[in-house]
This record gives structure tokens, C-alpha cells and sequence, in this order.
């Protein structure tokens, strides 16, 4: 059999001017054993007129094809070309096709994933179709603009409940129906089966679910009225915004085991991955964050969906609208009124790294040429940019005019397809503003601005003129002036906002009367996607002040400019840990601690500072931590202590404290170590060789949970020994036989910063090794080998060295090929800075 191909766009707009596809009648199997399902699917299909005979394909990706015949004469099977099946001397009119295949059941998260919880031994399965891994489940036109209706039957084992885009009926024997779709896109097909816990309710008429495995039962029950509380005020709230009614037959949520993305929107079936149902204390911003989740993912019902794109170089989209309105939704609807504060610090930071490295590209791309470039473009310019583009839109455009253009748009392309010139043209429709122009410079161009503050006075007053560097787009922002307080010397107070038009040709200026104010904040509110920089005046108000800003955004949009300088090697990183340590000890949003602790530890300490200076660094954060602690001790903050608690945790240097915490099953004052702290205790034991197997052994037989599992292949994959250093790298390159989730956590304790001596000869093998596993495994495992199985503190010249003759000679798959280009990018960025301030 030929490699597996994969469908350019040229050959899909061919397909799409032949085919009209009218309805598939699936029939899966899913009792034929641990390996394989069956997999029955009819296709009816007309070719247009336009010509006597035509060519086309079908594809799938079976175990086994059995048979095929076209309209009740049988075809070659053995003619399937790797993932095509020919479709030759088509006549005009209509057609059906069927085949009779066999599908192989997946351990990587896509297409038919099989799941056994070690738990409790029950088994359960759930489709993940996109981009292209319909194919993986059955035979398909496998394109978005080929949508058609789908009837969907399935055999499932005894005590299974199976679950679908439309209402499901047990028919009895197993066998399940599920209703008919309206027209969807291949890839939003969904099927989740097996034993489901499940919590039902109904909400204006229409039935709502949520799902999880039996043994996480007790922690949905817990959560389940604040996740139907969130669904229904999300449901409500779009329905105030969009004129197009929901437009499936009922909303389900299953949480699913090892699921690659955080969910995904598949019409009346979202899959989440199932750590949103937590075993485990969470602070409150983890759970804003599964809230603005949902959200996102009932906004695809509408963009997404009911309108889809035409072509996978419209990705953005779908995603840049669902991640807008996620965080939007959330903070008009529900008790989360602080979102934009998270997204500022969190998903913006990681559109600006992506925008920043030489994989960039435009918001909407023009050159998608074909599915494996389309899979690449799923990163935080697609969401956190574009979102914050359509943040600015709403700005430029205001919300009314905005909305009238979505609707306008829903109205016009429902149940079909649509590309980014209908996106403008609805918008277009609803205002006299240039749209058109605003488009050409927010998403057909790429990089990040940066705005720079000038001053100047006189005896007449101050003057403020906004530099424009790098040039690339307009931005209309607000910009913030504060004052010192007269009455709290360690405090900031708002004087006025002053909002501004910044070009894209010049510079503003902007006169006011009196003293200059302390601080000059541009893009206060963060209403734009830019970076920004302070005046000399105004970075010593935020060196000494920063925590007495009065407004949680205000200093997200601060952090983020000190976070954009350490990067950009304006600021050492020493001096950015010594203003996290002066003022995130009177930090009340959790989103900012967490945010910042991160950034301190993970980028900071551990790549932009050299291993010498790296000690006190993480002595500068444990310190930090322990202030945070010492103030939480009466109980009055539970989620920051939790997360000083955590950061503790994983910059202790000394295992002291860590381990009697683990010994006596508790902090100090608490919290109880669950869970999820005590694998956290025991992995960064592990790292400082404090621990050994039987401690883990001893700790999975206490938690023999899935998420056990992957703590302890974590713990073991942590230890600073040869022989286990060695059956972990065997784990993960030279077998097939870990899970998405269990590579992933294997990958996540192998490099340790402090076993630089002991890892030395891995980081030779890695490029080898990982070229090898993402070419047998596919986009999955290619994906996390790049993004976790990386050496990514390992900031030195052989490192890039390697890295650079990989790209060059190895050919590693497009997957594997743009993670590797990004971490070498960062790696540079890294050096760059360790250069600036030796």
C-alpha cells in the first residue's frame, strides 16, 4: 500500500465542483474485540452535469477494506492507495457507494480512541475526527465543504450507553440509533460510548448532558449544577446575541480520557478532556478557565458549525471567534467577571511568543495549501491574536454594528460554508467603516507592534507622543494616567484614561496641562494586541509600584510589557523575579500569581538565566512562595494558597519541607495534600533523587487512578538514575506502547535542569529518536514529542547545533518539523538573552 496522502486545496475546490454530498449511513460495530471495530458505511452522492464521465476518490484509512461496490457493482479493493480509494467513469446523476471495512481502534487520541480505566477495568471509546481522522473511523468526501446529513447506528457491549450528534435510542440488543443530523461537516461527527456516568436536565425545551466515567462520578456530582449553571447562562446569553436559534436537537458534554485538545465542538456533542472534572482541590481561576471552555465551545455551535469554513486556511475563524466570545460570554453572563484578566496573562502571552518566531503567519493565511499545513496553523496566533483582533474590532467597530454583521453572516451561509471575504462582506454590510482596509492590515499580516511612550514638558504642561515601532497595523487604545497616592505612599490612583488613534503612518500626540502623571500606561484596558514599553519615569512607578495599581487588567497589561522586555532582552531576568518578589506577595488575582509564578519559573530561572545564577533565583522564588503562604495562613484566600503551595513545591531546592509535607499529609495549616499534590511532592522528590520506586510503587497502589498512572510514569521518568533514565527513554522511542497521555508524562519528568550531566548523551539522541517515533506514530505523538519530549533547557550551542542539522537533513514530518523549528527559535531567543546580560 502507497503512504497515506494528503488532500491539497486545489483538489479539494476539483471535488467540491463535481460532488454534491447528500447523506451517509454509517453502522459501526464496537463489539468485535480490543483491537479493530466494524465500520458499514453507504454514501449518496450525485455528480453534476457539466461532462460525460468523471474521476474522483473517497478516503479512508482502514485495518482491513472488505468490499466496496458502487451503485450495486462491486469495486477492487485492493485499488485503495493508501488513504484513496478511485472513483472512476463517473456518470452525472445520482450514485451510492458502500463499503464494508474493518478500523483500527486508537491509543493517540484520534479517530475511535479505546480507553480502559485502570480504576475499575471498565472500557470506554469517543471519536475525534479533526482535521482529517474521519477517515480512521469511516470512508468519507473528507472535506468541510462537502457537508451532508448523517444516520448513525452502533452496536456497543452490554451496559454501554452510546452517545451522538443528535438524540441517541437504545433499539435494544445493544444496538443504538442516533437521530439525524442536520447538514454538518465530516470532521464534527461524534460518537462517545461505553458505561458513561451521566447528570441530564433540560433547559428551554432542549435536552442537556454531561458525561464522565464511572469512576469520576463523585467529582462530577460535585461540580455538575456550576457546569449546567454555566451552560445555560452561556445558552441564554447567546440567544440575546444571535438571532439564529441553537440549531441541533440537544446539548451534550462528555469528559473523555486522554483527549489531545482541550475539547472539542462537536455539534451536540462537545468532548472535553476529563481533567476538567477535578479529582483534586482547583482554584478559582481553573475553574473560570473550564467555564470559559464552555463557552467557547457553545459558541462553535453557531461559527463553526451551523457556518463552517469553506477551506482549512479559515481556521481562525472559527477559533479567534469562539475564543472572543468565550471570554466575552463569561464575564457578561456568569459570576467570572474578570476573564480578560486570564486571557491577558495567559492565552495573549502565548499568541505574542508565536508571533514572534520565524513559523508566524497571518491571522488568516492565504497560503494553506493542503491539510498537513492546515493542522500546523493551530496555535496562538489562530486564537489568542485573533481573538484579541476581533477585540479590536469590537472597539474600532462598536458591539452593535458587530453583532448585526455576525448575524448577518449566520443568516446567509446557515448549514453551508463560508470564507473570510463572506466574514467581511456581512460585516461590511452593517457599518460605513472600512472593513475591508481593517482586515488587509489586522489579518493579512504578521508579527507584533510595539507602541513606545515619548515625553516632553514645558511650562505649559507635559506632552505624550506614541511611537509607533514596527509598524504594521492601526490600534484605537486607552491610555492610562496615574498618579502616586496622597494618602498611601505605596499605592497608584487613576488621574484619567485618555483614549487614541494610533496609524499605522505616524505618531500621536497627546498635550494636557499640569505635572506629568507617575505612570503612562498605554493599551491600558488591553483592548489591542501590541507590545508596549514604559518611559524612564513611568518603569520606576511600576518597579516600585506595580501592586498598588487599582485594577487587576491594568496590571496584567504592566506583567505583560515586563514579561514582553525579559524576552526581548531589555530587561535581565534577575531584575524581573526581584519585582515579582517585591509585589506579587500583595497580589489578590489569582490569574496574575499563577501567570507570573510561571513565567518566573519555567522561563526565567530556568532558561533565561545561566545554571549558575539559577540557584538564587530559585531561592528568590521560594522565599516569595513563602510569603504568599505565610499570608494565607487564617484561610481568607484558599485557591493563592493553593497555587504558593504548588509553586513551592516545584522550585524547592532542598527536599526538607516538601517531604515531611508528603509524610504528614498536609501543610502546615493546610491544605491536605490530595491527589494531585501529593504526585506533585513526590515528582519534584524525585528530581532531587530524594525518593525511590518503591515510594512511587507504594503511592499508585494508594492512587491507581488513570491520572496515578501518569503521575507515576512522571515520578519514575524524573528519577536521576541511569537504568531508569534508560526504560524511560525506551518508553517513549524505541516502543509503541505508551498512550498519548502516559508519553506525554514520561516526556514531562525526563529533563531536569539539575541532571544536566546525566542527561547530556539524550540530548545527542533526541533528533534521531524523535524524527523516528513522529514518522511510525503520526501528529499526535509527533506533536508532544516536539513540545514535551524536547530538551528545552538545554540552552547551549551543540543544542542548536543539532537541532539545525535535524531540520535540514533529517525531514522530519510537518508536525514534528514546525514544533522543532519553534523550541530551536526559542532556544535562540534564550542564548540572546543569557548573551545580553552576562
Amino acid at each position: 500500500m502507497s503512504s497515506m496522502s494528503v488532500l491539497t486545496r486545489d483538489e479539494a475546490q476539483t471535488r467540491a465542483r463535481l460532488l454534491d454530498v447528500h447523506r451517509y449511513e454509517i453502522t459501526l460495530d464496537l463489539t468485535r474485540g480490543d483491537d479493530t471495530f466494524d465500520s458499514r458505511t453507504l454514501i449518496r452522492f450525485t455528480v453534476r452535469d457539466g461532462q460525460e464521465t468523471t474521476d474522483t476518490f473517497v478516503e479512508l484509512k482502514p485495518a482491513e477494506l472488505r468490499s466496496v461496490t458502487l451503485d450495486g457493482q462491486p469495486l477492487d479493493p485492493t485499488a485503495l492507495d493508501g488513504n484513496r480509494l478511485p472513483l472512476t467513469h463517473l456518470t452525472a446523476g445520482e450514485h451510492e457507494l458502500r463499503l464494508d471495512t474493518a478500523m483500527r481502534y486508537s491509543r493517540t487520541g484520534e479517530g475511535m480512541h479505546r480507553f480502559t480505566d485502570p480504576t475499575d477495568g471498565e472500557t470506554y471509546v469517543y471519536t475525534q475526527l479533526f482535521l482529517d481522522d474521519v477517515q480512521r473511523v469511516f470512508p468519507a468526501f473528507d472535506q468541510p465543504d462537502l457537508k451532508a446529513v448523517f444516520d448513525l447506528t452502533v452496536t456497543a457491549p452490554d451496559g454501554w450507553t452510546v452517545l451522538s450528534n443528535g438524540i441517541t435510542e437504545h433499539l435494544g440488543d445493544g444496538t443504538w440509533r442516533a437521530a439525524t443530523t442536520p447538514l454538518i461537516s465530516t470532521y464534527l461527527v461524534a460518537v462517545a460510548a461505553g458505561p458513561w456516568h451521566s447528570v441530564t436536565t433540560e433547559h428551554r425545551g432542549l435536552p442537556f448532558g454531561i458525561h464522565c466515567r464511572r469512576s469520576l462520578a463523585p467529582h462530577l456530582d460535585a461540580d455538575a449544577e456550576e457546569i449546567l449553571d454555566i451552560t445555560r447562562a452561556c445558552y441564554d446569553r447567546y440567544h440575546e446575541k444571535f438571532e439564529e436559534p441553537y440549531p441541533f436537537d440537544s446539548y451534550d458534554q462528555a469528559f473523555v480520557p486522554e483527549f489531545n485538545a482541550g475539547a472539542m465542538e462537536n455539534p451536540g456533542l462537545v468532548t472535553f478532556r476529563d481533567e476538567f472534572v477535578f479529582r483534586s482541590a482547583v482554584t478559582d481561576t481553573e475553574r473560570q478557565t473550564r467555564a470559559m471552555v464552555v463557552a467557547h465551545e457553545m459558541a462553535h455551535m453557531w461559527f463553526g458549525d451551523l457556518v463552517t469554513l469553506q477551506w482549512w486556511d479559515d481556521i481562525w475563524l472559527n477559533e479567534s471567534f469562539a475564543e472572543y466570545m468565550g471570554y466575552q460570554t463569561l464575564t457578561e453572563a456568569t459570576r467570572f467577571t474578570d476573564t480578560w484578566v486570564d486571557f491577558g496573562v495567559a492565552r495573549k502571552a502565548w499568541g505574542y511568543d508565536a508571533d514572534q518566531r520565524p513559523s508566524t503567519h497571518p491571522v488568516a493565511p492565504e497560503a494553506v495549501d493542503d491539510t498537513a499545513a492546515a493542522l500546523l496553523n493551530f496555535d496562538g496566533i489562530s486564537y489568542a491574536k485573533g481573538a484579541s483582533a476581533l477585540r479590536q474590532l469590537v472597539a474600532w467597530l462598536g458591539e452593535k454594528d458587530f453583532l448585526a454583521g455576525i448575524n448577518t453572516h449566520f443568516a446567509r451561509h446557515r448549514f453551508g460554508n463560508a470564507a473570510l471575504a463572506d466574514f467581511i462582506d456581512s460585516l461590511a454590510a452593517s457599518t460605513d467603516r472600512d472593513v475591508h482596509a481593517w482586515a488587509d492590515a489586522w489579518l493579512r499580516t504578521t508579527g507584533v507592534d510595539t507602541l513606545v511612550p515619548r515625553t516632553s514638558s514645558d511650562d505649559r504642561g507635559w506632552q505624550l507622543e506614541v511611537a509607533h515601532d514596527g509598524s504594521r497595523r492601526p490600534h484605537r487604545i486607552t491610555i492610562g494616567l496615574y498618579d502616586h497616592d496622597l494618602h498611601d505612599p505605596n499605592r497608584l490612583t487613576l488621574r484619567d484614561r485618555v483614549d487614541a488613534d494610533i496609524p499605522v503612518t505616524g505618531d500621536t500626540v497627546t498635550s494636557a496641562t499640569g505635572p506629568r502623571p507617575a505612570l503612562i500606561l498605554l493599551n491600558d484596558g488591553d483592548l489591542t494586541y501590541t507590545k508596549i514599553r514604559f518611559d524612564p519615569e513611568s518603569f520606576a512607578a511600576v518597579r516600585d509600584h506595580l501592586s498598588g495599581l487599582p485594577e487587576p487588567l491594568t496590571r496584567a497589561v504592566v506583567w505583560n510589557a515586563l514579561r514582553d522586555a525579559v524576552r526581548d532582552g531589555e530587561l535581565p531576568p534577575a531584575d524581573y523575579l526581584d519585582i515579582a518578589r517585591a509585589h506579587l506577595p500583595h497580589e489578590t488575582d489569582l490569574a496574575l500569581v499563577q501567570g507570573v509564578l510561571s513565567f518566573a519559573s519555567a522561563q526565567a530561572a530556568d532558561r533565561y538565566l545561566t545554571p549558575d545564577a539559577r540557584p538564587a533565583a530559585l531561592a528568590t522564588l521560594t522565599d516569595l512562595c513563602r510569603d504568599l503562604i505565610r499570608r494565607t495562613e487564617d484561610g481568607s484566600h484558599p485557591g493563592l494558597r493553593l497555587t504558593a503551595v504548588r509553586h513551592f513545591t516545584d522550585v524547592a531546592a532542598h527536599p526538607e519541607t516538601i517531604a515531611a509535607w508528603l509524610a504528614e499529609g498536609t501543610v502546615p495549616g493546610g491544605p491536605e495534600l490530595d491527589p494531585e499534590l501529593r504526585w506533585r511532592i513526590l515528582g519534584r522528590l524525585a528530581v532531587l533523587g530524594a525518593t525511590d520506586e518503591d515510594a512511587i510503587a507504594a503511592e499508585l497502589a494508594r492512587d491507581p487512578s488513570a491520572t496515578g498512572q501518569e503521575g507515576a510514569a512522571r515520578c519514575r521518568a524524573a528519577l536521576p538514575d541511569e537504568e531508569t533514565k534508560r526504560r524511560a527513554w525506551e518508553a517513549m522511542f524505541a516502543s509503541d506502547d505508551l498512550s498519548n497521555y502516559l508519553f506525554t508524562a514520561t516526556a514531562q519528568g525526563f529533563w531536569q535542569p539539575e541532571q544536566t550531566d546525566l542527561l547530556r548523551g539524550y540530548v545527542e539522541r533526541y533528533w534521531t529518536d524523535a524524527v523516528a517515533v513522529a514518522a511510525r506514530r503520526g501528529p499526535a505523538i509527533a506533536e508532544a514529542a516536539g513540545r514535551w519530549a524536547f530538551p528545552a533547557y538545554a540552552v547551549d550551542a551543540r543544542t542548536l547545533q543539532l537541532g539545525d542539522t535535524c531540520l535540514r537533513d533529517a525531514d522530519p514530518v510537518p508536525a514534528l518539523r514546525r514544533k522543532l523549528a519553534d523550541q530551536l527559535d526559542d532556544l535562540r531567543r534564550a542564548a540572546d538573552v543569557r548573551g545580553a546580560h552576562a
